[in-house]
């Protein structure tokens, strides 16, 4: 578990998987993702980030606010399960409900998940990437000190999709071969 000031970062339990769902069927949260998520569909990801969690020690952790014990989302640590130019790699990412949008929680999140991922797991470099449509999450990672390092078209999505061309951003020793 991490904590901020605001916010727990834990572990998921199954209290979280009906707000969870309801987040990702929300169509604002998911503007920038092809498609909401059904219950089905929220339900496997649930299991996929619980199943990574217990084998790599660490990955997208369930958010918390601290003063309500609210479920807010997720902000964490995870491995893209695609092949581009900067893979194999650690990403960090985040997604939240939208009564928690424009207040810094995936900031302060983010900066401890960082700090998580080069202080106790000694990783040397971080990534982010999404559509760079997403200027939200693009002033994240600019706020959280990450650097720009290009663009590059999303494997998973389909020449021509509106969001196909992703921006990356990475923090912490780069290597001489990326």
């Amino acid at each position: 578990m991490l904590e901020t000031d605001r916010l727990l970062l834990r572990t998921w339990t199954e209290a979280d998987v009906v707000p969870f769902s309801l987040m990702n069927g929300d169509p604002q949260v998911m503007e920038y993702f092809p498609s909401t998520l059904s219950s089905e569909e929220s339900l496997q990801l649930y299991h996929r980030i619980t199943a990574f969690m217990e084998k790599r020690g660490f990955g997208l952790f369930a958010v918390e606010l601290k003063s309500s014990h609210e479920f807010m989302g997720f902000i964490g640590l995870s491995e893209p399960t695609f092949t581009a130019a900067f893979t194999p790699c650690v990403e960090i990412g985040w997604r939240l409900a939208r009564p928690f949008w424009g207040q810094g929680f995936a900031t302060e999140g983010a900066r401890a998940c960082l700090d998580f991922g080069f202080s106790t797991l000694h990783l040397q470099e971080i990534v982010s990437f999404t559509s760079k449509l997403n200027l939200k999450s693009i002033a994240v990672m600019e706020r959280i000190g990450m650097q720009y390092a290009g663009e590059f078209e999303h494997p998973k999505l389909e020449p021509g999709h509106r969001l196909r061309t992703h921006v990356l951003y990475r923090e912490g020793v780069i290597s001489s071969g990326s």
